[in-house]
């Protein structure tokens, strides 16, 4: 498996958070080009100041899920806000979740269990907002799981990503699931699990990114934000701790068994 669903959301911090949140995803979205991965928005909620509330985005390409899953998570931000006008720091904060896209023939959803709504796409202004009831919503009724998509100006375009999504967070619900039930004591936390606990801290004034999970500093924050060789650093890191991790656990395993 390695196409994926990325979520990003502002967390606390208001404005400032939303900005940093629009960072990230931009940071992503050249991860995916250096990889020669696609990427595709599937949903993007801008803010009044050019920051981003909510985001979705599809990825897809050799290895990306094995990449892209370590990013899930709370990440933190330390820095003079743009917004702020007596030169003081501030903490925010914006999470990543990486849904698993699961493939056509493992994973079936029944369409008696889905109620799918249509309404005009909202958004700010300009030629975006359209006059037809394109944006759609699709509730899963036995979990409550909810997506929409309005995206594109067409109404079946939507609704077909708006499944995408929907079918990514019900496979993640259950490979979560499963997931948990054999990895609990597992240290570096797969997929949304964890999310509540900051994964990294972006430091701009010691200019500095530091990995929590695994105690290592990167400087040169602009350079890691390019999404480029700093970033694959700091995946190939995470994905050598879960490695030797995994190791231990089978080791362990064994030794009980």
């Amino acid at each position: 498996m390695s196409d994926l669903v990325l979520e990003v959301t502002a967390g606390v911090g208001g404005q400032e958070a939303m900005l940093f949140t629009a960072e990230i995803f931009d940071m992503y979205q050249n991860y995916a080009s250096y990889q020669g991965w696609g990427f595709d928005t599937l949903e993007y909620m801008s803010s009044e100041i050019g920051g981003l509330r909510h985001a979705t985005a599809s990825i897809s390409g050799p290895h990306s899920y094995k990449k892209m899953k370590f990013e899930a998570g709370v990440h933190r931000v330390q820095r003079v806000p743009k917004t702020e006008r007596q030169g003081r720091m501030h903490t925010s904060t914006m999470t990543v979740a990486i849904l698993p896209q699961p493939a056509e023939i493992s994973f079936t959803i029944n369409p008696k269990d889905l109620r799918i709504e249509t309404k005009r796409a909202s958004g700010a202004g300009g030629q975006h907002v359209n006059t037809t009831d394109s944006a759609v919503r699709i509730v899963h009724l036995p979990t409550g799981i909810v997506s929409e998509c309005q995206q594109e100006r067409s109404q079946l375009k939507n609704k077909e990503k708006a499944m995408k999504v929907l079918r990514a967070k019900l496979y993640n619900a259950k490979l979560e699931e499963e997931t948990s039930k054999r990895y609990e004591t597992r240290k570096l936390q797969v997929g949304t699990k964890g999310r509540s606990e900051k994964i990294r801290t972006y430091n701009f004034s010691q200019d500095r990114v530091t990995d929590h999970r695994i105690g290592k500093s990167l400087h040169d924050i602009h350079g890691f934000l390019l999404g480029e060789d700093l970033l694959d650093e700091m995946s190939s890191s995470l994905q050598q701790f879960s490695d030797q991790e995994t190791l231990i656990d089978i080791l362990e395993d064994n030794d009980t068994a």
